[in-house]
């Protein structure tokens, strides 16, 4: 027949063990020292083996006993886990974040990593479109805040940070030096106008290489050294980098990042992730910064 351990001893065990003695350990589980007495005896028994080795008043654990430790540890942790999961009814609903394709890392799987730690019962859901979708989405009530890539400001948002756009290309690429310049752009990106006006001004012949719908796409050419692109500056995943030009191609100005919130972004939950985002884009201003 099976048997099924304790919480409340094995609780106890593990306090012991990590306190070395049963009078802290009572004290951190705020019990009485011979309620802990009792825990430890009443473990002892059900498993039929001694745990502790007993020298006047300190303990030591026996070899039974660590390996139980370690089993403890984990045994607890899913324990509590589970209650706090299942019964933590301080922060619960749901929000709905949208985000440009283009600014998702690295900052936003460390704001979901984050809230879901600090907020477990909160269903975030993201959103991953295009600025001009966003706020359609926004403003028919779809989502509850966005980010967005702008030059200007619209009523009812605020700027988290101000970047430069850049040109990126492949690690060690040579894409920016050939002419004409093959770009390559989602068909909806707004820095794509943008570029073509700035390379047009500075005398510099170009050809669309890729034009998509898929970010994956244009990635995944820009990355082959097939093409160059345009990001704001501290936003390129490992298989992309900011392109050290010298000057050769023109400068692209700045790109605002800008937060937009609901009437029903008032409360704890909404608050807290709004100060992971701007936690977050105001390291990225700071990386931006030294890579420049």
């Amino acid at each position: 027949m099976k048997r099924n351990l304790d919480m409340a001893t094995l609780r106890s065990f593990t306090a012991v063990a990590e306190q070395g003695g049963v009078t802290r350990a009572a004290a951190s589980l705020h019990l009485t020292q011979s309620a802990v007495s009792m825990q430890i005896k009443r473990l002892e028994d059900q498993l039929d083996m001694k745990l502790f080795e007993r020298h006047n008043r300190t303990l030591s654990l026996l070899p039974a006993g660590e390996q139980l430790l370690s089993y403890a540890r984990r045994i607890l942790q899913m324990n509590d886990e589970a209650v706090s999961r299942l019964t933590d009814e301080a922060f619960e609903g749901e929000l709905t974040l949208g985000v440009p394709h283009d600014i998702v890392y690295p900052t936003i799987p460390r704001v979901l990593r984050d809230v879901a730690a600090r907020f477990p019962r909160l269903k975030l859901n993201l959103v991953s479109s295009y600025t001009s979708a966003l706020h359609e989405a926004f403003a028919q009530g779809e989502c509850d805040l966005i980010l967005t890539t702008e030059q200007t400001l619209h009523s009812g948002g605020v700027t988290l940070v101000e970047l430069p756009l850049v040109f990126v290309g492949a690690p060690q690429g040579t894409a920016w030096r050939e002419r004409p310049l093959r770009l390559a752009f989602e068909n909806r990106c707004i820095f794509r106008p943008r570029v073509q006006a700035a390379l047009d001004d500075a005398g510099i012949v170009w050809d669309m290489a890729v034009q998509s719908k898929s970010t994956r796409t244009v990635e995944a050419t820009v990355s082959a050294d097939l093409a160059v692109h345009a990001m704001i500056a501290g936003t390129m995943r490992g298989d992309l980098c900011q392109v050290d030009h010298g000057g050769a191609l023109p400068d692209l100005g700045m790109q605002k990042i800008n937060l937009y919130t609901g009437a029903d972004c008032s409360g704890p939950v909404a608050q807290g992730v709004i100060r992971r985002l701007r936690d977050e884009f105001a390291n990225l201003s700071g990386g931006a910064s030294q890579a420049a």
